[in-house]
């Protein structure tokens, strides 16, 4: 007989097409496994109804009210009024409140499981005596939020400061209630250690993962650009500031001097809901927004590289795994690149200078097309998801943090 648990994810962990789905899917899948699982979770976007089967199959309760982002955001204000962090108020809903109440008095969880800080205001003080408990807040989202104000003006500068200073208040007590606390890279938990030492000793980290075999560069894809386009690529979800930072930078700073060595050049934006600044980069001669698309992997495929100048980032980047997993040439800013090993063979140019970026770009474009074999050699050593989730799976068998981690 399994031992039950309560996974709360702040979103619906399917489909796994950006970033942190990709990592509650394959979670949840890990789960499953091993475990009775109740899931608590919230559909943010109206296509994702169409998975709630999906998801029914991992699990044997789900909870998944809807939320409307801009109601969301209206209702997080309440914070400012509380004192709360706004994250804490945009994500508190009465319905998953009282489904996991009934979870905890009905089930009795053995286990607890948190996908994302703000998610653990459901469980913080009632937790079942003797469970094991583990809380995954994948990167220092407060650290976001500081970046976020030292990018904007006055007064988004104010009220990105303040979510950042109430927020990690509201990380390190739930630290300190949880058995584990577990982030994407060993750089996020070496961060967090610095910001929360007292639970520096229940701190530890596992690793991003990607699905090689469907990431396949050895299977046949339609090239998806016109004949002859020599295309940089960048993937996303495109109404997230730090990617929609990264575009307009990229467009602002190195896209006129690649255009000048290299006339025919394409930089393709490919990557669901493209913010307005984004729509707006398709009117410059050389971008190419797509919008949504069915598979981004043909786009992968045929490019000559990946263009990825994040100047924020937290943890490690599913774009930047996807594309060495297609043997792809890589092009990046450091943050870009955290938490991915150096490894044999791989050699991504690197760089916060756009002159080097722009340079290592026309480079790849006027040169044919190479794959980058080193790159998915790393990924299928260092990035498998069932080899790296087991540093999960003691965690929940133990509810202690190996000390050499």
């Amino acid at each position: 007989m399994k031992n039950k648990l309560l996974f709360l994810v702040h979103r619906l962990p399917y489909p796994p097409n950006k970033g942190d789905k990709i990592a509650s899917f394959n979670l949840l899948r890990f789960l499953a496994e091993r475990y009775d699982v109740f899931v608590g979770t919230f559909i943010d976007d109206p296509e994702d109804r169409q998975h709630l089967d999906k998801v029914r199959s991992y699990c044997v309760d789900l909870c998944a009210p809807e939320i409307d982002p801009r109601i969301a955001r209206i209702a997080s204000l309440r914070g400012l009024l509380t004192g709360d962090a706004l994250s804490l108020p945009y994500l508190r809903r009465r319905e998953l409140f009282d489904w996991t109440t009934g979870v905890l008095e009905r089930e009795h969880p053995q286990r607890i499981v948190i996908f994302s800080g703000p998610m653990a205001q459901y469980v913080s003080g009632r937790v079942p005596e003797g469970a094991i408990t583990l809380f995954d807040m994948v990167d220092v989202d407060s650290e976001k939020w500081r970046s976020y104000g030292e990018r904007k003006r006055w007064p988004m500068s104010w009220l990105y400061r303040r979510e950042a200073d109430l927020l990690l208040d509201f990380e390190r007590r739930m630290a300190r209630e949880f058995d584990s606390t577990v982030f994407v890279s060993r750089e996020e938990a070496e961060l967090f250690r610095g910001l929360a030492p007292e639970s520096a000793a229940k701190t530890t980290y596992r690793i991003q993962g990607v699905d090689s075999a469907f990431f396949d560069p050895d299977q046949a894809f339609d090239d998806p650009y016109p004949t002859g386009t020599a295309a940089l690529v960048f993937t996303g979800a495109m109404d997230y500031w730090p990617n929609v930072d990264a575009v307009v930078w990229f467009a602002d700073a190195m896209q006129a001097k690649i255009r000048a060595a290299v006339p025919d050049a394409k930089f393709y934006i490919v990557g669901r809901h493209p913010a307005p600044e984004v729509k707006r980069l398709a009117e410059r001669d050389g971008i190419v927004v797509t919008g949504g698309v069915p598979d981004v992997r043909p786009y992968l495929a045929h490019a000559r590289a990946a263009m990825l100048p994040l100047r924020i980032a937290r943890g490690i980047q599913n774009k930047v795994l996807e594309a060495m997993a297609m043997r792809l040439p890589v092009i990046a800013t450091p943050g870009a690149m955290t938490g991915i090993q150096p490894y044999a063979g791989f050699a991504p140019t690197v760089s916060e200078e756009t002159a080097v970026l722009a340079d290592a770009a026309i480079a790849r474009l006027t040169m044919p097309r190479e794959s980058d074999a080193a790159a998915r050699a790393c990924v299928l050593e260092r990035y498998d998801w069932n080899a790296n989730l087991q540093r999960i799976a003691r965690l929940l068998e133990t509810g202690v943090v190996e000390a050499d981690t």
